[in-house]
């Protein structure tokens, strides 16, 4: 996958900032057009036309449509990746389970675009993420991997799959992005923060209680 480098410490200033905030409209921009047309639809003009940019500014940033999906993409990794990052053997598992699940319900919430894009590309079969999948991601989930089976080796929860909890909370989690129209046609509404509010607690009671931990609201 391409990562983009962009150097904002040797910037100066109101520069700086300047650069700072037209990269993230451009980001936002491509995030709404990938989502909409996927990668070999989306069109770099319209991505300028939404962010009120010149295509030039684009272009400035990143080099090809390749090159901003590839930010898009690293993006919404690291968005995802930091909300369990600094898990270790000592924290109380119940804790850091529920505070990853609040975490990721809250990114379905505010920026379903971005479940929404990355769930495509692994439907497309990852060929822009195939590289990061076997490196950087395996030795991530690899590492989470190794701290559940820690606490389940110190009594803390339960002997189930550590890989297949994470599964199951992405997969709960991030339904409520990737498949928000089919919960709005049950509900007969749109989804509100109520129902964000009650999807945590749901799926906290489910999972926790399924690890032998406690749950409280």
């Amino acid at each position: 996958m391409t990562k983009i480098q962009i150097n904002e410490d040797a910037l100066g200033g109101s520069h700086q900032k300047t650069r700072l905030y037209n990269k993230n409209i451009i980001l936002a921009a491509a995030g709404q057009e990938f989502k909409q047309y996927g990668f070999n639809g989306a069109s770099i003009s319209r991505i300028a036309e939404t962010a009120k940019l010149p295509r030039t500014n684009i272009h400035y940033y990143f080099k090809n449509k390749l090159a901003l999906y590839g930010a898009v993409l690293t993006n919404i990794i690291n968005l995802w990746n930091q909300a369990f990052a600094n898990i270790n053997a000592d924290d109380d598992p119940a804790k850091a389970i529920a505070s990853y699940i609040d975490a990721k319900i809250e990114y379905s919430r505010i920026n379903p675009t971005a479940s929404i894009i990355f769930a495509s590309e692994i439907l497309h079969g990852a060929p822009y993420l195939s590289e990061y999948l076997q490196t950087d991601f395996k030795h991530w989930i690899d590492e989470k991997a190794k701290v559940i089976e820690a606490w389940q080796a110190q009594g803390k929860i339960d002997k189930v799959s550590a890989y297949h909890l994470l599964f199951t909370i992405w997969g709960a989690t991030q339904h409520y992005a990737n498949f928000a129209v089919e919960i709005e046609a049950a509900l007969e509404r749109p989804l509100n923060i109520d129902d964000f509010d009650e999807a945590k607690r749901t799926i906290k009671h489910i999972i926790l209680k399924g690890c032998g931990l406690s749950y409280q609201t």
